[in-house]
C-alpha cells in the first residue's frame, strides 16, 4: 500500500514584540517585516531566520554607501590603470630611482637643518639657564630679557623637535613608498630583484 505524501514540514515563526518573545504557526501582516525566526514544530530546531526590513533612511544609507564603494574602487581602478601606465614608462629601475632622488634629498636636509637646529638652540638654552642660575645664586633677580629669551628658546626648541621628528616619520614613509613602487615595476616588468642581493648576485654568476 502506497505511503500518503506527508505535507510540507509545519514551522513556528518567533519574533520580539513589545520586548516580548512571541511565537505562531501563522505570520501576522504586521509581523512580515520584523526581524523573526523561523524553527521546525517537529523538532524544534531553528531552521532559518529573516532580518528585518531596512527602513527608507536605512534603504537610502545603503544605496549611498554602495556609491561611495563604487566611486572608490573606480578611483583605485584608476589610480592602478595610470600608475601602471607611468611605471612601463621607464627602461630601468635606476631611471626609476632617478625620480625619487630630489624628494629624499629634501627631506633628508630637512632633517639635517632640523637637527643642527635643535642642537644649537639646546646649546643656547643650556648657556641661558646657566645665566639666570648664576644671577639667582649671587641674589640678583633674573634679567626680563633674559627670562624672556629663555621662554622663545625654549618654545622653539619644541618646534624644532616636532619638526625633526615629522621630518624623520616622513622619511620613513618615503622608503616604505618607493620599496613598494619599485616592487611593483618589478612585477610589471616581469623581473626578479636578485640584483639587489650581492650574495644571489654572486650565487648565480658563471664560474671561470
Amino acid at each position: 500500500m502506497a505511503q500518503k505524501a506527508e505535507g510540507p514540514a509545519k514551522k513556528l515563526y518567533c519574533w520580539n514584540e513589545n520586548g516580548q518573545r512571541v511565537c505562531s504557526d501563522a505570520l501576522p501582516a504586521e509581523a512580515v517585516n520584523r526581524a523573526r525566526e523561523e524553527i521546525s514544530a517537529r523538532s524544534g530546531l531553528r531552521t532559518g531566520g529573516v532580518d528585518r526590513a531596512m527602513t527608507e533612511e536605512e534603504r537610502a544609507l545603503a544605496a549611498s554607501d554602495e556609491q561611495q564603494r563604487q566611486v572608490d574602487q573606480a578611483a583605485a581602478d584608476t589610480r592602478r590603470r595610470t600608475e601602471q601606465a607611468l611605471l612601463s614608462s621607464y627602461q630601468s629601475e635606476e631611471e626609476l630611482r632617478r625620480v625619487f632622488n630630489e624628494r629624499t634629498g629634501i627631506v633628508d636636509n630637512s632633517i639635517r637643518t632640523a637637527r643642527y637646529n635643535v642642537t644649537s638652540l639646546r646649546e643656547g638654552l643650556v648657556s641661558l639657564l646657566r645665566t639666570a642660575s648664576d644671577q639667582e645664586l649671587a641674589g640678583k633677580p633674573v634679567a626680563p630679557k633674559i627670562a624672556d629669551s629663555i621662554g622663545s628658546r625654549h618654545r622653539e626648541l619644541q618646534r624644532q623637535r616636532l619638526l625633526q621628528a615629522s621630518f624623520e616619520r616622513q622619511r620613513v614613509e618615503l622608503d616604505t613608498e618607493i620599496a613598494d613602487i619599485l616592487r611593483r615595476y618589478r612585477e610589471l616588468k616581469g623581473t626578479q630583484a636578485v640584483a639587489a642581493d650581492p650574495a644571489a648576485t654572486v650565487a648565480s654568476a658563471p664560474a671561470k
